[in-house]
């Protein structure tokens, strides 16, 4: 059997788009510079050589009009995988993403499954400024119709994003910029690699504390592990990969052995996704909580381009310690 190999999150992204275009002709990518430049981030590079331009698809700086065309090309049995340069610039499309693909399905009786896939970049990069800066994921959490997952590793962004594509239905892949470099092992390139939606991982293991994080917050999360070791607190990390569905069971399991929780969030805090985890932790196990539940988060301001202010406006290890030692009663 071929062994594990390191890749870069850029890398498996890439692997999973060019395995679903040769797996499946119905599947298709449109997006700005997916195509001659080879993606904004590179993640696309060798498809449009690979593939054609009928298949790896460039468009104008005009998201609204190529998620609807997305959306139509899903009503006749494509499967289009749509790349947004950043994710901020999805809400330049939110009455595609938000009131026609999750809703196609119902309002046509049936008749239309959309199985399209939004992906790209998702959350604060680097002194990109508030408008370029959302973590979008609580926005669309709270459509019907939508999943929308969050990779956080190289082998989750490859298996998450082969499993979106496949799914009849309209899938969020939230990516990240600050990610795409990193690297994981993976799977060997003839094994064929499918992570179910739903499904939370358990990243590290521990006794003291539960850490619950996605996306951005994960190496943030294990980072923050790897100095509370020291100090004598172990905490285990659940990283949840799909906001929706959300596996709830995963992070009830782990809180009935720690018995304490701090959530780890990329977002705002209001309205937030922690403050969703938060509901239905207290709701269906409280009794099993010692300490109340810490969330991390940004803080609620628009982003900042001096990067001193976003460092103090970002979520980190920092922040995340000082929660957990708090929780800990440390």
């Amino acid at each position: 059997m071929s062994e594990m190999r390191e890749i870069t999150y850029r890398q498996a992204v890439n692997e999973a788009l060019a395995e679903e275009l040769e797996r499946d002709p119905n599947v298709f990518l449109m997006g700005e510079e997916v195509a001659e430049y080879n993606g904004a981030y590179k993640v696309s590079q060798g498809l449009l050589d690979r593939f054609g331009p009928k298949r790896i698809v460039d468009t104008p700086i005009s998201e609204n009009g190529f998620a609807g065309l997305g959306i139509g090309a899903a009503m006749v049995g494509l499967r289009p995988v749509i790349e947004f340069m950043t994710f901020s610039f999805s809400l330049v499309a939110f009455d595609q993403v938000v009131n026609n693909a999750p809703n196609m399905l119902t309002m046509s009786g049936g008749q239309f499954n959309i199985p399209i896939t939004f992906r790209g970049p998702n959350g604060p990069a680097h002194q990109l400024g508030a408008t370029h800066s959302h973590a979008t994921e609580c926005l669309f959490a709270n459509v019907p119709g939508l999943k929308i997952c969050t990779p956080a590793t190289p082998r989750d962004a490859k298996g998450l994003l082969k499993t979106a594509i496949r799914d009849n239905n309209p899938v969020l892949v939230l990516e990240s910029e600050l990610l795409y470099s990193s690297k994981g092992m993976i799977e060997p390139e003839d094994h064929e690699l499918l992570i179910p939606l739903g499904e939370a991982e358990l990243k590290r293991e521990g006794s003291d504390v539960t850490i619950v994080c996605y996306a951005q917050t994960v190496p943030i999360a294990l980072a923050a592990a790897e100095r509370l070791e020291e100090e004598g607190i172990s905490a285990e990390i659940i990283d949840l990969r799909s906001i929706k569905p959300l596996d709830e069971q995963a992070i009830y399991d782990s809180i009935a052995k720690t018995h304490r929780v701090v959530i780890c969030e990329q977002d705002r805090p209001y309205c937030g996704i922690g403050a969703e985890v938060c509901y239905r932790i207290q709701s269906s196990i409280f009794d099993q909580l010692d300490a109340p539940i810490a969330r991390v988060s940004q803080e609620d301001v628009p982003m900042p381009y001096n990067e001193a202010l976003e460092k103090a406006v970002l979520p980190s290890a920092d922040k995340l310690i000082a929660a957990v030692q708090k929780v800990c009663y440390a």
